[in-house]
């Protein structure tokens, strides 16, 4: 049997799509795998390059299979697009991706361990409140302000407008409303807790790290900036800059 040097892995959420070559470019294997079959599969090839398209789960297949003693590539998708054929299909994919991570000019992005997928888990959760927090804040504000009532811009001076909520002699509200308006206030509070606490384990984590506090010392970088660069960069060294 020849053995495959080169194998597409499209990823998905139980049926996955492999297509192998050999060293000669000849098609080894077309085949669909279910999700239980994956690990299974691959521990079973002699050792070769394994392409996948960067998607969600991508990471964890790569370190996964990376283990098994593969060396495994992820693909930008707009990368792979150029080598698709024909109709997209999952098998077309797969052998789109078998045929970029073959290319030797292609650019790969690196795999990223849990601990930094965690770490943007973390950022991400705190990006998604604070959006959260934001339109709720809106929310207040456009209601009020259809009563007459404003405050100044600014997260501080939502305070302002949670107490006229809570001012039950305030006339200016009328029951209803108030009952709604507490609800938003009982959230944006709620949500700038959580916001906080997710700071604050973010702050914490920069202050352990030696490289996100030396990105703290540049001007302009702060302890959310420094935890990004972090995760979204674990390894600079993986973007090498093109001479002029």
């Amino acid at each position: 049997m020849v053995e495959s040097t080169i194998i597409g892995l499209d990823v998905a959420k139980q049926i996955f799509q492999v297509h192998g070559v050999s060293a000669d470019g000849k098609v080894t294997v077309k085949r669909k795998l279910r999700r239980s079959e994956v690990l299974g599969f691959f521990g079973r090839l002699g050792r070769c390059t394994v392409g996948l398209e960067a998607c969600g789960g991508s990471h964890f297949w790569a370190r996964e299979i990376g283990a098994l003693g593969h060396e495994v590539r992820l693909i930008p998708p707009a990368y792979v697009k150029p080598y698709v054929k024909r109709g997209k299909t999952d098998a077309v994919d797969a052998e789109a991706i078998c045929e970029a991570v073959s290319r030797p000019t292609m650019r790969f992005i690196p795999i990223k361990t849990a601990e930094c997928q965690a770490a943007l888990m973390v950022l991400k959760s705190r990006d998604l409140l604070v959006r959260q927090r934001t339109q709720a804040i809106n929310a207040v504000r456009g209601h009020l302000a259809e009563l007459g009532i404003v405050a100044a811009k600014g997260l501080a001076k939502v305070g302002t407008l949670i107490a006229i909520v809570r001012d039950e002699n305030d006339q200016r509200l009328p029951p209803a409303a108030r009952t709604a308006l507490k609800l938003l206030a009982e959230q944006i509070e709620v949500l700038t807790e959580r916001v906080d606490t997710l700071g604050r384990e973010i702050v914490a984590e920069v202050r352990r790290d030696d490289t996100m506090r030396r990105l703290t010392t540049i001007p302009g970088i702060g302890p959310i900036t420094a935890a990004t660069i972090q995760a979204l960069v674990p390894d600079p060294g993986a973007f090498t800059s093109e001479p002029d």
